[in-house]
């Protein structure tokens, strides 16, 4: 009798774990916010290196300054973003504030004109700064927009994934990020995504991502930043590739930092 109720038990839960299993969907949403979350500092500072690279293999090559800070218990991430150089971009900057769940806050501020705008939903698909980076790139999306698909668990460059398929609920979501679908690699270690393919609107291959460095910044809470990104468009043979070259984990960036005012200091 012992025997049958440890035999009943068992089947018990490997009847739970087979249905909590094929809740894919749920599962593979709840691995993409995971891995949003696993890139949000308390705060940090970083200066970068964008290297945007022609069909033609010419080069121009920016500076970038970064800060970042959570607010509202971590559910809003506001980010600073300011050009260094060269002349012809310096002094041009972006003012984001990422919401969980409605739409970002997006202002450029551009000194030629000395004139800050907001960037709206219709335009977070087009290109930042000319590189191969979107808007929509720069920020987390609303993932309540999104259907997400579980389609396998590859290995990608020796780290072991979750291969998962991103799909906008309608033709306007897909029209604001620029995509009919994006498939991601996410390490199932760290959460942190090592690759990434899009689909362009007709789903034809557009572009593919390729995390080539990561860092573990925060190793109490497992907050980890990428080091190295290319993206690279396989329609044009364009590619950019944004380093950080130096990066400073830091809760106590201040908070002046995120106004259009400071935005608009040069």
């Amino acid at each position: 009798m012992k025997t049958l109720n440890n035999l009943t038990i068992i089947l018990i839960v490997l009847f739970i774990g087979a249905n909590f299993s094929s809740g894919e969907e749920f599962t593979a949403k709840q691995i993409v916010d995971k891995s949003y979350n696993a890139t949000k500092l308390a705060g940090s500072e970083a200066t970068s290196t964008m290297t945007i690279i022609d069909k033609k293999g010419r080069e121009r090559v920016r500076k970038i300054a970064q800060v970042t800070k959570l607010y509202d218990n971590g559910d809003t991430e506001k980010k600073l973003i300011r050009f260094l150089a060269p002349a012809d971009v310096k002094g041009t900057g972006m003012l984001t504030f990422d919401y969980e769940v409605k739409d970002d806050d997006i202002w450029l501020y551009m000194p030629a004109l000395r004139k800050t705008r907001r960037i709206v939903s219709s335009e977070k698909a087009k290109s930042f700064m000319g590189s191969e980076f979107s808007y929509a790139d720069m920020t987390p999306p609303n993932l309540d927009e999104f259907s997400f698909k579980l389609l396998g668990e590859p290995e990608v460059n020796g780290t072991l994934c979750w291969q998962i398929e991103m799909t906008p609920n309608d033709d306007d979501i897909a029209d604001e990020n620029g995509f009919s679908k994006k498939i991601s690699f996410i390490g199932k270690e760290d959460y942190i995504i090592r690759k990434a393919v899009y689909y362009d609107l007709d789903e034809s291959l557009l572009k593919e991502l390729t995390v080539k460095e990561i860092m573990l910044l925060d190793a109490k809470n497992k907050k980890y930043r990428p080091i190295e990104m290319e993206m690279v468009n396989v329609q044009n043979d364009r590619r950019s590739i944004l380093k950080i070259d130096k990066i400073l984990f830091n809760p106590n960036v201040k908070d002046e930092f995120f106004t259009t005012r400071y935005l608009e200091r040069e």
